[in-house]
Formats: C-alpha cells, sequence, structure tokens
C-alpha cells in the first residue's frame, strides 16, 4: 500500500524543523564575519581560536572528566540495578515499585530533581564538607540519573537473553561468580556499552543539574555556552556547539548500533 505523499512531506519538514537550526550554527562557525549572519567567506579561524583558548580547554577538561567518571559510576550502579531487578525473585508487589522508581529519574522534570539535589546536599554539608558544591556534587548529581538510563538498557538486554542460561549454568555445576564472569557480563557486554556511551553523552549535553550543581572552578561546556550567549552569540560558541552536536551525535549511533547487534 503506497503512502500518501503528504505523509512523506510532513517527515521530511518535521526532520527540518529539527535540525536546520543546528545547521545553520554549523555554518556560521565557518563565517568569516564575527558579528551577524551575513556570509563574508569560508574560515577555520574560529576552530583554530577555539583550540587555543584556554579557558575552553580547561571547561573541556572539567567536562570529560565529569563524564567519564559519572559514567563509570553509573554503568557500574546500573547494571547491578539491572541484575537485582530482572534475576532477584522479587514479589510481584515490589517489583511494581521498585520499577516506578526506577523510572522516576527519567520523567521527573530537570529543575525539579535540580532543586532536590541542591536542597539534599545542603543537608549533607552539615554533616561533611566534601558535599560542598563543585565537581563532586556534580559527579553525584550526573550519577542519580544516569544509572536510570544505564539499567533500563541492560535490563532490556537480560530480558532478550532470558532464563535458560541461569538453569543451564546450574546444571554444569558453575557456582554464580563463574557463571557472571564467563557467560552472562560478555553476553551483557552490548548492552552495558550501550549504557555507557548513553549516559556520557546525557553527561555531555546536561546543563540544569550541572547549573544548580557546580562550582566556581567546575564549569563545563554547556555552561560555558550559557554564560557565552548571554554576553552575545560569537562565532568561537557557534564552533563549540558544533564540535559539541557532532561528538553527540557519533556517541548516539555508536548506542544504537550495538543495541541493534
Amino acid at each position: 500500500m503506497r503512502l500518501n505523499p503528504l505523509v512523506g512531506l510532513t517527515a521530511i519538514a518535521t526532520l527540518a524543523f529539527l535540525y536546520l537550526p543546528m545547521l545553520a550554527v554549523a555554518v556560521l562557525s565557518f563565517n568569516q564575519t564575527r558579528f551577524g549572519t551575513q556570509w563574508t567567506g569560508f574560515t577555520w579561524d574560529w576552530y583554530i581560536r577555539l583550540l587555543n583558548n584556554p579557558d575552553i580547554q580547561e571547561t573541556a577538561r572539567n567536562t570529560l572528566f565529569l563524564a567519564l567518571v559519572s559514567t563509570l559510576i553509573a554503568t557500574v550502579l546500573g547494571t547491578m540495578l539491572a541484575l537485582a531487578l530482572e534475576r532477584y525473585p522479587w514479589p510481584k508487589r515490589s517489583q511494581g515499585v521498585l520499577e516506578n522508581i526506577l523510572y522516576l529519574p527519567i520523567i521527573t522534570p530537570d529543575i525539579i530533581f535540580a532543586v532536590a539535589l541542591v536542597v539534599a546536599f545542603g543537608a549533607l554539608r552539615t554533616v561533611s564538607g566534601i558535599f560542598e558544591l563543585g565537581m563532586t556534587t556534580m559527579i553525584l548529581g550526573h550519577v542519580t540519573f544516569q544509572t536510570a538510563f544505564v539499567a533500563l538498557t541492560v535490563r532490556s538486554r537480560l530480558k532478550s537473553l532470558g532464563h535458560d542460561l541461569d538453569e543451564a549454568a546450574r546444571d554444569l555445576y558453575a557456582d554464580y561468580g563463574y557463571y557472571l564472569r564467563r557467560v552472562l557480563l560478555p553476553l551483557l557486554a552490548p548492552g552495558i556499552v550501550a549504557g555507557a556511551m548513553l549516559a556520557f553523552t546525557l553527561s555531555l549535553d546536561d546543563f540544569v543539574i550541572s547549573f544548580f550543581t557546580a562550582g566556581p572552578t567546575s564549569q563545563t561546556l554547556p555552561l560555558l555556552i550559557y554564560a557565552s550567549v548571554r554576553r552575545g552569540v560569537t562565532p568561537e560558541i557557534h564552533a563549540l556547539s558544533t564540535l559539541i552536536f557532532l561528538a553527540t551525535v557519533l556517541l548516539v549511533l555508536a548506542s544504537t548500533r550495538l543495541v541493534r547487534r
């Protein structure tokens, strides 16, 4: 059955609506003029200046450090959470409650989640100074929402494997440690890597939670872009936004491919 041509035109218009603004930013990042949108010629100067800017280099290091550390912690916790939810014989009612709790960090608006984190860190600072706003609180804040995404990704992989492997391992007298190391984790590897890449991407792009939990020396690239836009958009910001967008697209494509495999 042939679809109405209007459906195809609507799909194309939707994709254009989504990606034309980003394409415009990418084009302006190669424009020679510093102010305005009039095209005056092609140049790589803004990318060169961007890469030689010490403030942006420090901010990029903060962003990568935050994303890597929070992703590592969230991947471990999310994988353990997925195993506990899928393999432990929870009562049906408890299983439903735990599943609803798992979805809360995903469906809760970022602003509410960020405010809750600020209140929690304020209370914890009365116990220890480690909860002063800065890189530590940013890592903890990112882990709180990354863990849920990793757990859901790994859990979907676990569901596809079924329980036959568990029964086969018991029949062959394998203890749980051996089964986990030699059978289950290798089969879960694509799901774990996909969940980690998704968590890494979310950390790179996060603004709201980073804004509320950052300290004076823990600025990230999204925070830098926000501060720069308030002073006026420059071609360096266009170049920085384009690089972040390309990195995010590559990570999402790699994650999608791993999930499909």
